[in-house]
């Protein structure tokens, strides 16, 4: 097994992307409301700030800065992707969720490695990460997050995404906030 190697910057600024383990499902968005309220749990036991997201169907791109003293970004991801896994076996549905099952095959494959650690298949085990250095570096990731769904060719203007934080930060923008 790989030893990875996560830097750890207490209050920091980090940069993610986390991946379903079927890359041609589109669970996230057909499943956006089990997402939010995962990721809603997580934030509430474990506080952080979202600069931006973006969910696509098959995986999201998030940038979090923690509290001071605090770096522990695997437990909060290992949070989200258990709460929303089990609501979606479970196979309950947020009200503002999309419908269908995006993909999720009726019996997933879980590999007996899987399943001692108790994982059921949904995601992919790890997530990537990079520490924001600066203003400049913060800029970028927030272009790439914005502009990600017109990379892969979901819409045209990425003001057309419902999944994105761009539809928060153009509110505070118009509203002089």
């Amino acid at each position: 097994m790989s030893n990875y190697r996560r830097i750890k910057r207490p209050g920091g600024t980090f940069f993610f992307t986390v991946n379903l383990a079927d890359r041609r499902s589109t669970l996230l968005v057909h499943r956006i409301g089990d997402l939010r309220a995962a990721y809603g749990v997580a934030g509430r036991q474990h506080p952080f700030r979202t600069e931006a997201i973006v969910v696509l169907p098959d995986h999201l791109h998030a940038i979090w800065t923690f509290p001071e003293g605090d770096s522990d970004f695997s437990t909060r991801w290992k949070k989200i992707k258990a709460h929303f896994s089990k609501a979606v076996i479970r196979g309950t549905n947020r009200g503002d969720d999309v419908g269908g099952d995006g993909g999720l095959a009726p019996t997933l494959r879980v590999s007996p490695s899987k399943s001692r650690k108790g994982e059921v298949g949904i995601w992919q085990r790890r997530f990537w990460e990079h520490t924001i250095r600066d203003d400049a570096d913060l800029a970028n990731h927030l272009r790439y997050i914005r502009d990600n769904p017109v990379k892969h060719g979901l819409v045209s203007d990425p003001v057309q995404w419902p999944f994105s934080s761009i539809h928060r930060d153009h509110q505070t923008l118009v509203d002089g906030a």
